[in-house]
C-alpha cells in the first residue's frame, strides 16, 4: 500500500502568481510602450491592484466562472492586468490573433463564446468590421484612456457598446477575494493558426501554465531572476507569450513590453534605454533588428541571450548573434498545443569548448526537452525510432502542458496517450532534438526526403539573403522538386545561377533547387511564421 506524503494541498493558480509578485517584488518595474506611443511605468504591486480592479469590473458586468473574455491585444501593461484578473476570478482569457483572417475572428470569437473583448485601439477599424457577426460579445472595452476614446469611438462608429477601458475599472476596488478552485481548471484558450480548416482551440489549465511558467526560469530555458530584464517579443495573444508574462513575477524579472512597434529600430532602441537584458521571438523579427544593427554599426551594450522559436533559426544567424554582438542564442521549440516552451537549445558543459562552428549548429538544433515533457519520433507504422540523431519520423510529444484535446473537439488527437505534433524529427544520442521538416512541408524527390529547413537555413547562409523559403512542388518525374523564394537584402543583387552555385556546395546535389524565384517579401502569418501555403496556391504549379 502506497503511504500518503504529509503536504499541504494548495492549487497551482493565476492568481498565486500575481499576489507572489505583489508581495515579494512589490517595487519591480512594468515597463509598456503605449499603442500611441510613449513608455507607461508600472510595477507588480500596482499591476496587481488594477488586476483586482478589472476583476471586480467583470463580476460587476455579470460574468462569473468560466464566462470567456476575448482579447485584440500587442504586448502592453493593460493587456498584462486583463491576463491576471480574466484567469484569476475564474474566467477564461482568449487572446485573439489580430493577424487572423476576419472571418477567422469571427469564427474563433463565436466558438469561444466571448462575452467581453478588449482591444487595442490600433484594432479599432477590426472590431468595426467584425462586431455585427459577433452577437455573443456584449462589451468591446478599447484598452485605453478618455483623451484617446473619441478616436476609438470615431474607428467603431455603428459598433454598440464601445467602453473605455480606464472608465470601465476607475469605479470599482482594488480589493478582490481571488477564489480557489481546481488547478485544472481552464485558464486561457489560444487557437491555432487554421491553415487547414477552421483554427482548433487550446485551452490551457491553470496547473499547467504555472508549471510551464516554472520550468521557464530555471537555468537551462530561461534563467531568470530579479537581476534580469526581459523584453517579450513573441506577442501575448499567442501561445502566451511563451509564458513570459508568468515567468517574470515568479522570477522578479523586470518585464518591458514593447507594444506595437516591433521594427528593427524601434526594438534596438528599447532594447537599450530600457538595459534589457533577455529577449525572446521569432527569427523574422531577429533578423530585421540585426540588419538594423548591422546597417547603422551599433552593438548591444547589456543583452545577454534571447531566445528563439516559431520556426528555426538560421546557423548564419546564431553566429552573427554570438560572435559578433556577444549574444547567446537560446533555440526552441513549442506549439500552440504545447502551452509554450516544450524544448530548449543550450550548450551543455562538454560543448562549451567546441569550435565556434560546431557550437552553432548544436544551437541550431531544437534542443532537449524540458522537464515536464517527453518526446519521441515515430515511424509511419507507429514504432519508436532510435535516438540515433539520424533516422527521422514524426515527432510525438506528452506531458504536464500538452493538450489532451481540442476545446468543443469530438475526436482526441492523441495516439497511445502521445500528441502527434505534424513535425518531421530526428533525436541524438544525447536527447537533442532537431526539426527537419513539417510533415505537409516534407519534400519527396525521387522517394527520397528533403529537409525544407536544411535548405532554407543553407539558402540564408549567404550574405545577400534576408529571407529565405522552400516549398515542394509537383514535378512530372520526380513527384516533388524544391522550389526556393529568397528575398535580398536591400542593395544587393544576388542572382539565380549564384544562388545555386552557392547551394550546391552546401547540400547533396539533388537537393538543389530547380529554381529560385526572387520575391520583394515573404508571406508571414500571425506568428511571424512564413505561410507557405501562399506560397504553394500561386506558385505550385511551375514544375508541370
Amino acid at each position: 500500500m502506497f503511504q500518503p506524503g504529509l503536504m499541504m494541498d494548495r492549487p497551482l493558480l493565476i492568481s498565486g502568481i500575481l499576489e507572489h509578485a505583489a508581495a515579494q517584488f512589490a517595487d519591480v518595474e512594468i515597463v509598456s510602450r503605449e499603442t500611441h506611443g510613449p513608455l507607461h511605468r508600472t510595477t507588480y504591486g500596482a499591476t496587481a491592484v488594477r488586476a483586482r480592479q478589472l476583476a471586480n469590473a467583470l463580476k460587476h458586468l455579470g460574468l462569473g466562472p468560466g464566462s470567456a473574455v476575448g482579447s485584440i491585444a500587442w504586448n502592453n501593461h493593460r493587456h498584462l492586468e486583463a491576463y491576471y484578473a480574466v484567469s484569476g476570478s475564474g474566467m477564461v482569457m482568449h487572446t485573439c490573433n489580430p493577424r487572423l483572417h476576419p472571418q477567422q475572428l469571427v469564427y474563433i470569437i463565436n466558438h469561444a463564446e466571448d462575452r467581453v473583448v478588449v482591444f487595442d485601439s490600433t484594432f479599432a477599424p477590426l472590431i468595426k468590421g467584425i462586431a455585427a457577426h459577433c452577437p455573443r460579445v456584449k462589451h468591446w472595452v478599447a484598452l485605453t484612456d478618455a483623451a484617446n476614446m473619441p478616436g476609438v469611438l470615431a474607428a467603431t462608429e455603428g459598433v454598440a457598446h464601445v467602453e473605455c477601458y480606464e472608465d470601465l475599472i476607475a469605479p470599482h476596488s482594488g480589493y478582490f477575494d481571488w477564489p480557489e478552485f481546481d488547478e485544472r481548471t481552464g485558464a486561457a484558450l489560444c487557437y491555432t493558426s487554421g491553415t487547414t480548416g477552421n483554427p482548433k482551440g487550446a485551452l490551457y489549465s491553470h496547473r499547467a501554465i504555472v508549471i510551464n511558467a516554472l520550468s521557464g526560469c530555471l537555468p537551462g530555458v530561461l534563467s531568470l531572476s530579479p537581476k534580469d530584464t526581459i523584453l517579450p517579443v513573441v506577442p501575448m495573444f499567442h501561445i502566451n507569450a511563451w509564458c513570459i508574462p508568468y515567468a517574470a513575477p515568479i522570477a522578479g524579472a523586470r518585464l518591458v513590453l514593447p507594444g506595437p512597434r516591433l521594427d528593427g529600430a524601434s526594438l534596438y532602441e528599447l532594447m537599450e534605454s530600457e538595459q534589457v537584458t533577455v529577449s525572446a521571438g521569432v527569427p523574422t523579427i531577429w533578423l530585421a533588428l540585426l540588419q538594423h544593427v548591422e546597417q547603422h554599426q551599433l552593438s548591444f551594450s547589456t543583452m545577454r541571450r534571447t531566445a528563439v522559436g516559431g520556426s528555426a533559426m538560421p546557423q548564419s544567424l546564431i553566429a552573427k548573434f554570438n560572435e559578433t554582438y556577444g549574444v547567446e542564442v537560446r533555440h526552441g521549440w513549442g506549439m500552440t498545443e504545447t502551452t509554450a516552451v516544450a524544448t530548449m537549445s543550450a550548450l551543455a558543459p562538454k560543448h562549451m569548448d567546441a569550435p565556434a562552428a560546431e557550437r552553432h549548429a548544436l544551437v541550431a538544433r531544437q534542443g532537449k526537452s524540458v522537464f515536464g515533457v517527453e518526446i519521441k519520433v515515430v515511424d509511419e507504422y507507429g514504432d519508436t525510432l532510435p535516438r540515433d540523431g539520424v533516422l527521422q519520423g514524426e515527432l510525438m510529444v506528452r506531458g504536464q502542458w500538452i493538450v489532451s484535446g481540442y476545446y468543443k473537439g469530438e475526436a482526441s488527437p492523441l495516439v497511445d496517450g502521445w500528441f502527434p505534433t505534424g513535425d518531421i524529427a530526428t533525436i541524438n544520442a544525447d536527447g537533442v532534438m532537431q526539426i527537419r521538416a513539417r510533415t505537409k512541408d516534407v519534400i519527396k524527390t525521387g522517394g527520397e526526403w528533403i529537409s525544407s529547413i536544411d535548405l532554407e537555413n543553407a539558402a540564408i547562409g549567404h550574405p545577400a539573403v534576408a529571407m529565405a523559403a522552400v516549398i515542394g512542388v509537383k514535378h512530372p518525374k520526380w513527384d516533388e522538386r524544391p522550389l526556393l523564394f529568397i528575398v535580398r537584402k536591400p542593395g544587393q543583387t544576388l542572382e539565380r545561377d549564384e544562388m545555386l552555385d552557392f547551394l550546391s556546395a552546401r547540400v547533396a546535389k539533388w537537393w538543389v533547387p530547380d529554381d529560385v524565384i526572387f520575391l520583394d517579401a515573404l508571406p508571414v502569418g500571425g506568428t511571424g511564421k512564413v505561410q507557405k501555403g501562399d506560397l504553394r496556391k500561386q506558385y505550385g504549379g511551375v514544375f508541370s
